[in-house]
């Protein structure tokens, strides 16, 4: 769950073959909606979408929302939201989220951190097998913009390789790893030969304080995908439905500086975004990294801490 009550520019890239969707329509850079109040992102397969509708309900309630009326309360929250499927593995099938749980969730958001892991809609994840969870991972670019990225790990690929046992994307989280023993590596490979890799998605948020327009922000959530596919592997397949969406909250203008060996007047945006974009593919890559390092084993499904122990010692 990502609130941004005040509103952000947004957009949204969706790859893979089989996703859960909601309100991607809307973030056409064509189209009249500039600004979104938050982004749902769920367990439950399509019956989680339904967690959504407490999300808009939490909103209006605080008035915010795209106004449609001079009162307070006749506001639409716009709430694009995404899915995994996890369907089966909190016990019964039945079990998955409504719309008291967007609710909830939209309460206790803070901004003053958040948990990583089996929480939320990582709960029911598997990567690969293993067991996935929610990652989180930010940068300060040198002018002050601010990137980020949420991922809900769910992927039919995996991020561990198995012939090193260490992450497929190291960046951001090498130095707190070695690679595992060969017993544990041994342990590894064989898990992950049996395990069933059922369907599956991997969906998250980047974000910037910057200010980006619609088209901008599209793009942002397109280069973004580069980062998953760097830490997930294979990405994009039938079976997954691998969806990104961008948000620009406009807090810090874009800048150049002057002694940029690629500085033109014209090409200065252009430039600016560039880096802006692979700060978020690299924020995004060690986001999906994070998620499979902080799960734990639930049940039968094991985690890559439970298997290779010695990698964080």
């Amino acid at each position: 769950m990502v609130l941004c009550e005040a509103g952000a520019t947004a957009g949204v890239d969706v790859r893979g073959g089989g996703p859960g969707t909601r309100e991607t329509d809307l973030l056409r850079p064509e189209n009249l909606v500039q600004q979104v109040h938050a982004v749902c992102l769920s367990g439950g397969s399509a019956y989680g979408l339904a967690a959504c509708d407490g999300v808009m309900a939490w909103l209006a309630g605080r008035g915010a929302g795209f106004r449609v009326g001079t009162g307070r309360g006749e506001v639409v929250p716009i709430v694009p939201g995404a899915v995994v499927f996890d369907l089966g593995r909190g016990g019964r099938f039945a079990n998955r989220p409504t719309a008291a749980f967007g609710r909830r969730a939209a309460s206790a958001a803070s901004s003053s951190g958040h948990t990583i892991g089996c929480v939320g809609a990582g709960v029911g994840a598997l990567a690969g097998g293993l067991k996935g969870g929610i990652g989180s991972a930010s940068t300060v670019l040198e002018d002050g913009t601010v990137v980020a990225a949420l991922a809900v790990v769910n992927s039919a690929g995996t991020v561990v390789d198995p012939a090193t046992g260490l992450p497929h994307h190291l960046a951001g989280v090498g130095r707190r790893l070695r690679r595992p023993d060969r017993a544990e590596r041994s342990a590894l490979v064989a898990y992950l030969a049996e395990a069933r890799r059922p369907l599956n998605t991997t969906i998250g948020v980047v974000a910037t304080s910057a200010r980006m327009t619609k088209a901008e922000c599209t793009k942002f959530a397109s280069v973004a995908h580069d980062g998953l596919a760097r830490a997930v592997r294979p990405a994009h397949s039938l079976n997954d439905g691998d969806s990104i969406f961008a948000l620009a909250t406009g807090r810090d203008e874009l800048v150049v500086a002057a002694d940029d060996p690629t500085f033109r007047a014209e090409a200065s945006r252009p430039a600016a975004l560039n880096r802006l974009f692979e700060a978020g593919a690299e924020c995004f890559a060690t986001a999906c990294t994070v998620a499979v390092l902080a799960a734990t084993s639930k049940g039968s499904h094991l985690s890559y801490a439970a298997l290779c122990p010695s990698a964080f010692r």
